[in-house]
């Protein structure tokens, strides 16, 4: 059938729209192409002068290392909208895309808050340095920081998904009724999540209140360790031979542990060795002092040696020294241990335990006399809970001298 006039009419005028569509849209796109690439320059110029301050800097450093992936998807997804919204007209699918592009930058422009928070948490943790000899406030700070930084993040991501959330108006519209029943909802998850926010309640508890911090020495559950993280939930402790103790953080708060560290990082321990009688404690004592004064481990507190039980026919020796920390008190103990025994295997071997059997009264007369320890003088590495030092351990051991009422009879 031949075309008619009216049809030639319609097929120019759909030409002539087409053609005026084409350059709009190559338009809009060398707009949002161009946008795109003054963000993505934006920021190389930023991350170069960032890393140039770096040189010098360690925050610098840290921020242009840390920031640099959520600061360029935040202004390479802002630059996009805007260059839509400026130079692309209605095209199907328009309010889709830019709705796309909200959620996204609001998820980019959470990352780039949660990376500076970090980043200013890393930087004060690292002037607070806990490998140094006298480390509690140091410790403390490290542990309410993590804790911080961990509510923290949470937090921004709950906001986030949040602020996604209302993007929809479906969602906004359901808003009254989700508040009106919120009454119930709370009491449901608080029943349901009960061992859950216990355990989030007490590591708060635990970061602010100093029961224990990251890097405690603790003996929990008969083991001896370190606290090696505290999270809101579970507290990791590394124990002496590395395997992880990991308990829930309401354990610590619902039952008693050992905190060896909790006022100061200086401990005392203990070496026991058990002898014969006819041992020599002060030739000891001298070794103990010289074990003790020629060890970089010892602090220069305590150095005391003493004699525990006298029963079933052995003599057990305590031999109580102070270290700075927890581990150097282990290896001193163990140093002195050792030492000891050398040195009575060495000059006294006749105080090496053994047994004795009465076979006659003679005998036992003869044995008793030249067993008998010759007496000794008294030492200060004698005595822990007297002398200059010792009389403020009593009073803080066993507290002021009461007077007891004497009965009287009428």
């Amino acid at each position: 059938m031949p075309a008619t006039k009216e049809h030639w009419v319609a097929g120019i005028r759909t030409f002539c729209v087409k053609e005026r569509h084409v350059p709009s849209t190559v338009k809009a796109l060398l707009v949002v192409a161009v946008a795109t690439g003054l963000a993505i320059a934006l920021v190389a110029i930023v991350h170069w002068l960032l890393g140039r301050l770096g040189r010098t800097s360690d925050l610098a450093a840290d921020l242009a290392r840390t920031a640099h992936k959520p600061f360029l998807a935040t202004l390479t997804l802002f630059a996009i909208q805007q260059g839509i919204r400026a130079a692309a007209g209605d095209f199907p699918g328009r309010a889709g895309v830019l709705h796309a592009l909200i959620i996204c930058f609001i998820a980019a422009f959470a990352w780039l808050v949660a990376a500076f928070v970090l980043v200013l948490e890393d930087a004060a943790l690292a002037r607070w340095r806990t490998d140094v000899p006298d480390n509690l406030k140091r410790r403390r700070f490290k542990t309410q920081v993590v804790m911080i930084r961990r509510l923290t993040v949470a937090t921004i991501v709950v906001l986030t998904l949040g602020v996604v959330l209302m993007t929809f108006p479906g969602i906004r519209a359901l808003g009254a009724s989700v508040l009106a029943s919120a009454g119930v909802v709370s009491v449901i998850a608080a029943l349901a999540a009960q061992s859950t926010l216990g355990n989030v309640f007490a590591g708060l508890q635990l970061a602010f209140s100093d029961a224990v911090r990251v890097d405690d020495v603790v003996v929990v559950e008969g083991e001896w360790g370190r606290i090696e993280e505290l999270t809101l939930t579970y507290v990791a402790v590394q124990i002496w031979d590395d395997r992880r103790l990991v308990l829930p953080t309401s354990y610590f708060t619902t039952k008693p542990f050992q905190n060896w560290t909790r006022q100061s990082s200086a401990v005392l321990g203990t070496a026991e060795v058990d002898v014969d009688w006819s041992t020599r404690i002060e030739p000891l004592r001298t070794e103990l002092r010289a074990v003790c004064e020629g060890s970089e481990l010892w602090d220069g507190r305590v150095c005391v040696l003493q004699v525990t039980e006298a029963t079933g026919g052995m003599v057990r020796l305590r031999a109580l020294v102070s270290a700075s920390d927890a581990p150097s008190l282990w290896d001193l103990r163990c140093l002195v241990r050792e030492r000891l025994v050398s040195f009575i295997w060495e000059n006294q071997r006749d105080a090496l335990p053994r047994y004795r059997a009465d076979l006659a009264n003679g005998a036992r007369t003869a044995a008793g006399a030249s067993l008998r320890p010759a007496p000794q003088a008294d030492s200060d590495d004698s005595r822990f809970f007297s002398g200059e030092d010792g009389a403020e351990r009593a009073v803080a051991f066993g507290g002021p001298d009461e007077q007891v009422p004497v009965p009287t009879h009428r």
